[in-house]
């Protein structure tokens, strides 16, 4: 199941097991259990610390515990945690055998202060880059507070389960038997649905944080580029990002990044991250800015109010807020939103295999999404508006060679179709001849481009008709000391490299304003 560098990277990390810890299998007669059983061999194998116990009935097989000998403290995956939760795999060996995790303390504590029995499981595929997040809290979570049990379940390897609760999209959380959650969510985002007092105390904390000279609102390619170049000024710099990494966190494989032949999307999230934390730079991760009040005179601090009621202060900002997926905006649509209707293929495709699906959108990510989905799924009908396809060629020449792929240009969508529980297909009109069609899908994937997220602004800083933010050359906005980068600003060309210059522009500009202004003690004498 391990090749031989896996085999020793897992060697090593093995090493940092403290308490002995026992694999425990619920096995049937299947070749998946027959894999299990190997790959539980293999990892046994690597340390001595680490045993394989006797067979454990479960309602789930092939499925496996992993449990610190002699106690309680256990985690258990329903199908093998390879691809993107073999990370997960990793850790959660390394935490029922007593390594400490780089969670704070503080966090920890409110993990083990949670009141209650608990019992999550959580739904996820093998090509989901989301889904290692939930799947990783919640293995910590079960370890932290023996009241709190975790099941992470690959949907591919239980299909009639996920059929039977209708789980369309991935990861989905229940607790207790009832639906908790759905999409990417991190430890704190998971507490703060359990412990309502939580966010208040949160938001006290932020708060009573000292004023910054440069603070940068969102945490994407832009903004981790603006907060390494404003720390390395040595400036006091903090980031609020209400998911870090952003949309990077949601792109598989990144093929034009200079330099990186080849990357994926929580890779360099997570590099990018390290990179910032490394500079020292004040990083309030899962934070959401609801109102920007400019400063009453230059030189002054602006205030950056957060939907908890925290309020920070800066004599600098960077807004780099990025952008999310566009929607159709047809009825049907928002009704059936992960229960057919889905905006990412990597995460969701594995839950239509051998079923109809629909793409839409004639881009570069509507192309690439068909490409992908067409290795899983029965049929991919690809919709796009225009009168031809606007992905790059060599994507187009990809897409045409699949056999199971249709193409269907100048169509407008106008509704999705369903039957109440989940999407039955959509319905589209033909732009040339005016006709209306009905396609009969299970999914659709929708892949229409990006909308800046900058609703919040409107009224402070100077957007254009679709919401950009307007930069000058130096990526100054209409507001003196307000700055901003990225994919929501009228910078061209939303690429990763680009904003990561733009967010370093958007920095070097803050750091000359500030360098321009009188000193604060200059600046309170003539007050």
């Amino acid at each position: 199941m391990l090749d031989a560098a896996l085999q020793n990277q897992l060697k090593t990390y093995l090493e940092n097991v403290r308490e002995p810890i026992e694999l425990v299998p619920s096995s049937d007669d299947s070749a998946k259990s027959r894999e299990m059983a190997e790959l539980l061999a293999e990892i046994a194998a690597l340390s001595d610390k680490v045993s394989v116990a006797a067979e454990e009935a479960n309602e789930r097989s092939p499925s496996f515990a992993i449990r610190r000998t002699g106690t309680d403290i256990a985690v258990r995956f329903a199908g093998l945690p390879m691809g993107h939760e073999f990370t997960s795999l990793v850790l959660a060996l390394l935490h029922v055998g007593g390594h400490k995790p780089k969670t704070p303390e503080d966090v920890l504590d409110q993990v083990r202060a949670l009141d209650g029995d608990y019992h999550f499981e959580t739904y996820f595929s093998l090509s989901c880059q989301n889904c290692p997040d939930v799947v990783q809290a919640l293995n910590l979570m079960s370890v932290v507070n023996p009241r709190i049990r975790h099941t992470a379940i690959d949907g591919g390897s239980f299909k009639q389960e996920v059929e039977d609760r209708k789980v369309m999209a991935v990861p989905s959380i229940y607790l207790n038997g009832e639906p908790f959650g759905q999409g990417r969510m991190e430890l704190e985002q998971i507490l703060a649905k359990l412990d309502t007092g939580s966010e208040a105390k949160a938001a006290e904390k932020l708060s009573a944080k000292e004023p910054y000279e440069v603070l940068i609102v969102g945490g994407g390619p832009a903004g981790a580029a603006a907060g390494v170049y404003a720390a390395r000024k040595g400036i006091r710099t903090g980031i609020v990002a209400e998911r870090f990494g952003g949309q990077v966190l949601d792109t598989m494989g990144i093929e034009n990044f200079t330099s990186i032949k080849y990357t994926e999307g929580p890779k360099l999230g997570a590099e990018l991250e390290e990179h910032v934390r490394h500079n020292e730079v004040d990083l309030m991760n899962l934070q959401r800015a609801e109102e920007l009040i400019p400063a009453a005179e230059e030189g002054g601090y602006h205030e950056l109010r957060l939907k908890n009621g925290a309020s920070l202060k800066a004599r600098a900002i960077i807004l780099s807020t990025g952008a999310r997926w566009r929607q159709l905006g047809v009825p049907g649509e928002e009704e059936y939103r992960n229960k057919g209707v889905a905006y990412c293929p990597h995460c969701d495709g594995p839950l239509f295999k051998g079923k109809p699906v629909a793409v839409i959108g004639g881009g570069n990510s509507g192309v690439e999404a068909a490409i992908d989905l067409a290795g899983i799924v029965k049929e991919v009908t690809l919709i796009e508006y225009d009168g031809s396809l606007r992905a790059d060629e060599v994507l187009q020449r990809k897409l045409r060679s699949l056999k199971n792929v249709r193409i269907i240009t100048s169509a407008m969508t106008t509704e999705v179709n369903g039957n109440g529980e989940k999407v039955t297909g959509l319905t589209y009109k033909d732009r040339d001849s005016g006709e209306s069609h009905e396609l009969t899908l299970d999914g659709i994937f929708v892949q229409i481009g990006l909308v800046p997220n900058t609703e919040w602004l409107q009224g402070t800083v100077a957007l254009t008709q679709h919401g950009e933010i307007e930069v000058d050359a130096k990526g100054g906005t209409s507001v003196p000391g307000v700055y901003a980068g990225g994919d929501a600003t009228t910078t061209p060309f939303k690429q990763i490299v680009i904003a990561m210059g733009e967010g370093s522009k958007a920095a070097l500009g803050a750091f000359d304003y500030l360098m321009r202004l009188a000193p604060p003690e200059e600046q309170r004498e003539a007050a």
